[in-house]
């Protein structure tokens, strides 16, 4: 059993119907002792034989919790041996009551009830054959199966209601893990884009400067001594700062290797995207100059929104537009696909990453201080939309 909240509950429930049945067992064999007649012996040892039938179950619950031949195997010869005491003392209709609960489990709502109602009968005309018929031989059984019903129906809600919250719980454990997983990366990426920045406009600029003033100062009067360590300290300057665009290629994304971020977008078109059948259409111009982190992000953003495409749109084609006007860029992947119902919540495991999806690139564009707008129906594609105001990035 998954231990939940109500893993006790249940436990306790369990433990309870396994004591009433030997309790009821017992209570048998001590009027068969107590109350001696000719089939006294036949009782107490049909009794015994059904509190080891019972025990069987009960010490393996695992061949008893599941639908099959060998629990409905064991639960027949439980009731053939309690319908043959039922025969022979009356006491054993006591015993139906913990059988409510095993017919319920084991047959289901409709089948077990209508086993409940059968055992039930029998349990009334026995007490009548044995005893006398009486207002209470009646009513004692039917109202005990009726309690039963309830408390088994119960039993079962309840236990779905401890499965789906089990599985709420382990979802949001792994929505939890993952979105931690994100967090890390955009946090490693957004680290290394600020190292790159700072090494471009410090370290690389410094060296590129010094490098242009040794090569004038080498120019303007080659002859003159001491030139030699000018030559030296130029080259010296230049090696350092191809180390430099070198270390600056290296914290960047792969896919920004050549520095604009409409070339990226439409190499991952003509390889990646193509490849796995959706038509990519890159509407970038390659004038707009944007921050590394800033283009970092609007890969991200694209690579997240083009795989939900690519994984539950059913699209054929998409449209990735940026365009800067008045300081401010708009973003937007557009695709022909099957859309979907913003307001329904997801179930299947498709939906579930397709919100965790957006969720991600929710959190990327408030990180970028930005709106994010999404606009979608089922049957009619969707469109991701991201606004940014570009004078917090200069």
């Amino acid at each position: 059993m998954v231990h939940t909240a109500l893993t006790p509950v249940f436990v306790g429930l369990r433990t309870g119907l396994h004591v009433l049945f030997f309790a009821l067992t017992v209570l048998v064999i001590a009027r068969a002792v107590l109350d001696p007649t000719d089939a006294s012996v036949l009782v107490i040892v049909l009794a015994l034989i059904l509190g080891v039938t019972y025990a069987m179950g009960a010490f393996f619950p695992s061949a008893t919790r599941t639908r099959g031949l060998l629990p409905l195997v064991w639960m027949a010869l439980l009731t053939a041996e309690w319908i043959v005491l039922l025969w022979l003392i009356a006491d054993a209709a006591y015993l139906v009551f913990p059988l409510f609960f095993l017919f319920l489990h084991l047959l289901g709502r409709w089948w077990g009830s209508a086993a409940i109602l059968v055992s039930t009968i029998l349990a009334i005309c026995a007490l009548g054959i044995h005893s006398g018929w009486s207002v209470g031989g009646v009513v004692g059984p039917l109202v005990g199966a009726g309690v039963a019903l309830l408390i088994g129906l119960g039993y079962q809600a309840l236990a779905r209601e401890a499965q789906q919250r089990e599985a709420l719980v382990r979802e949001l454990l792994a929505t939890q893990g993952q979105l931690a997983a994100t967090e890390h990366e955009s946090g490693v990426l957004a680290e290394r884009a600020r190292l790159a920045r700072e090494i471009h406009d410090t370290l690389a600029q410094g060296l590129s400067s010094i490098q242009m003033l040794l090569h004038a100062a080498e120019r303007a009067d080659p002859g003159r001594p001491g030139v030699e360590h000018i030559r030296l300290a130029r080259e010296t300057a230049a090696a350092n700062l191809a180390e430099a665009r070198r270390f600056i290629r290296e914290l960047t994304p792969p896919q920004l290797d050549d520095q604009t971020l409409g070339g990226a977008l439409r190499r991952l078109a003509r390889t990646q995207w193509s490849t796995q059948g959706l038509d990519v259409q890159v509407r970038v111009s390659d004038t707009v100059a944007l921050p590394m982190h800033l283009q970092t992000a609007l890969l991200r953003i694209t690579q997240g929104a083009i795989a939900n495409v690519i994984q539950h749109a059913e699209a054929t084609t998409a449209t990735v537009t940026i365009a800067v006007e008045n300081d401010q860029l708009h973003f937007t992947v557009m695709d022909d696909g099957t859309g979907f119902d913003l307001q329904v919540p997801a179930r299947g495991s498709a939906e579930k990453s397709d919100s965790f999806g957006l969720q991600a690139t929710a959190e990327r564009v408030q990180q970028l201080g930005g709106k994010l707008t999404i606009d979608t129906a089922p049957g009619r594609g969707t469109t991701l939309t991201v606004e940014l105001s570009l004078t917090e990035f200069v």
